[in-house]
């Protein structure tokens, strides 16, 4: 097992370390310049993640993308990649490591049981203070959506979706969104 490449000693890890990183079935973010390794996701997570793209999929208008595997990053030294984003289209025409904050309207994250915290507390602090102004967070285990919206920096709960009945919002578009779809 190799280690992953490291920068020089003392220094902290950025966007443009990230290419030397090792394709070893691991997921790597950096948070303030350290990096944050997590194995990746399981079936379940990722079958949760996949069906509710296709939902939002279906819904996006022409100009907004809804995507996955493409990283975040506010500043060189911080840098998420969500299970889940809605961005401006041209955004990924620009090229480079990773998404400007600026042109994501969304990201949701699939908590995971054994690893809550990192989405909990950590993204939510980062993606709110880099002025995403929605952050989603669904819950598996309890079968619900928790949709946070962004007010001065700060996300603050603006729903908390169960049960059987489609829930609708304005936002980051106007969409149709039926859990029992998702679980």
């Amino acid at each position: 097992m190799t280690s992953p490449a490291r920068p020089d000693r003392g220094a902290a890890w950025t966007v443009d370390d990230l290419p030397d990183l090792p394709d070893d079935g691991q997921d790597y973010e950096i948070f303030d310049g350290s990096l944050l390794v997590s194995p990746h996701a399981d079936v379940f997570h990722g079958a949760v993640a996949n069906r509710l793209r296709r939902l939002l999929d279906r819904q996006a208008p022409a100009g907004l993308l809804v995507g996955q595997d493409i990283g975040v990053s506010a500043k060189r030294s911080s840098y998420f990649v969500p299970d889940l984003f809605v961005a401006r289209e041209e955004a990924l025409d620009r090229g480079g490591p990773a998404l400007d904050p600026a042109d994501v309207l969304l990201v949701v994250e699939v908590v995971p049981p054994g690893n809550a915290g990192r989405d909990l507390v950590l993204k939510r602090h980062e993606y709110a203070v880099a002025d995403i102004p929605t952050y989603w967070l669904v819950e598996p285990r309890k079968q619900s959506l928790t949709v946070l919206r962004n007010v001065g920096g700060v996300y603050r709960e603006a729903a908390v979706v169960t049960g059987t009945e489609p829930w609708h919002s304005e936002t980051p578009f106007p969409l149709e969104l039926p859990l029992s779809e998702i679980f």
